[in-house]
């Protein structure tokens, strides 16, 4: 687990790490989260014996924020293949619908990074729509580079397949 406990952001949003109690309510966010973008989602239930693993084995890095939590980031490790670092992927981030555009996701977002760091990674990455042009203004401002808008580089694409 990352060591951010009740780290205060510049915003005044508290952010923290999610331990095993807080499972349920990160797999409650999670679901919310994927409902609103109608994708496929486990059940409450699986969700949260799943994070309780992954917290568990260090495997996911989970922070919440707000009080009650209204967002979270969930930030995956892996040993960078070029370097002594880690790489970090910010799997998700989102924030609840009626609480956007009051600094959490910035506050959150900051902590990941932060937490990336502390953990030793050198490197972190991240997927979003192409339409969901507040979350791209939120990367962008953050330092993210939009690899499909290079000038002196060829486009970067993601792709994924079910297995």
């Amino acid at each position: 687990m990352i060591g951010v406990a009740g780290m205060r952001c510049p915003s005044q949003h508290t952010v923290r790490p999610a331990t095993v109690a807080d499972a349920p309510e990160v797999a409650r966010l999670l679901r919310d989260f994927n409902d609103e973008y109608d994708e496929p989602t486990p059940a409450v239930e699986t969700l949260t014996e799943r994070l309780c693993e992954l917290i568990v084995a260090s495997e996911a890095t989970v922070l919440l924020g707000g009080a009650p939590p209204v967002g979270l980031a969930v930030i995956r490790f892996r040993p960078s293949l070029y370097t002594r670092s880690l790489d970090a992927y910010l799997e998700e981030l989102y924030v609840a619908p009626d609480r956007r555009g009051e600094g959490l996701g910035r506050a959150l977002l900051d902590a990941a990074l932060d937490a990336s760091r502390e953990i030793g990674a050198g490197w972190i990455h991240l997927g979003t729509s192409v339409d969901d042009t507040k979350a791209r203004g939120l990367y962008e401002s953050s330092g993210f580079t939009n690899l499909e808008r290079q000038p002196d580089g060829p486009a970067m694409l993601f792709y994924e397949r079910d297995l």
